[in-house]
């Protein structure tokens, strides 16, 4: 099989990481249920994800893991995001008894 084909190079990782972000800030301004807009946060995360990693593997060929580690931590504070993300909304939704964004005016004046 020819390299060309099967080389992945900095910008192939890039393509995909905007893609993500793209789909994922979509995801946050249109939807309407807040499930979906913590998922999108989670894929808008996941492209930084793709990126520190990818730019670490690019740039710092031979000093060390310090983009695996701050994926590391950002899988982490996102995990802990979802989690409290999720009690939030199980806590709204037994109150509201709805699961739409613009049903939620409880911190507006």
């Amino acid at each position: 099989m020819p390299d060309f084909i099967t080389h992945i190079g900095l910008t192939h990782y890039i393509v995909v990481a905007t893609v993500l972000f793209v789909i994922g800030l979509t995801g946050v301004l249109t939807s309407r249920n807040v499930v979906r807009v913590l998922l999108a946060v989670e894929l808008m995360l996941s492209a930084v994800n793709i990126n520190l990693v990818a730019f670490n593997n690019y740039l710092h060929l031979d000093t060390g893991l310090l983009g695996q580690v701050l994926a590391i931590f950002v899988l982490t504070v996102s995990a802990a995001e979802a989690s409290v993300g999720l009690a939030i909304v199980i806590a709204l939704y037994r109150s509201r008894a709805t699961a739409d964004v613009e049903d939620y005016n409880l911190l507006k004046w």
